[in-house]
């Protein structure tokens, strides 16, 4: 029963992380093309509250899931190949986290150097990171081949 509390606020908190990570390259999409100081100054306020609520999901999201691998044991998991994949997957948004925070703070600097082509071409990585862990956690492949 522990287990399936631990695996509906992992998927709770994992919901609030990618609603953050879908939201903000969104906003840096209109940040990139805003000209005034009135939007600019709101641009960084919403980017940098909106990164806290992501981390926090982000956060509470790896504690969940490493809480399930501890409560059911990392050996029973330990040669399947799906979650291997997966953590690799879950690596690369948390390495897309870090760069969305190096954003935010290039953002509240004034510096930003990309436009918002640039940023719309951003804003599906994560995206695309979802749909193969899902996949991956749903049809649990045995093989990747």
């Amino acid at each position: 029963m522990l287990f399936l509390w631990l695996k509906a606020f992992h998927v709770v908190f994992m919901v609030t992380w990618f609603a953050g990570l879908f939201y903000l390259p969104r906003l840096f999409v209109y940040h990139a093309d805003c000209k005034d100081e009135i939007g600019d100054q709101r641009f960084k306020i919403m980017e940098r509250k909106l990164f806290a609520i992501m981390t926090i999901g982000a956060v509470l999201t790896l504690i969940f899931g490493l809480a399930m691998l501890f409560i059911r044991g990392w050996t029973l998991y330990a040669t399947q190949i799906w979650l291997h994949i997966k953590f690799s997957l879950v690596f690369l948004l948390f390495v897309y986290h870090v760069y969305c925070y190096h954003l935010v703070r290039v953002f509240r600097a004034g510096t930003n150097r990309y436009s918002h082509v640039f940023y719309r071409w951003f804003n599906e990585i994560p995206a695309l990171l979802l749909i193969a862990i899902v996949c991956l956690v749903v049809i649990k492949p045995q093989s990747i081949w």
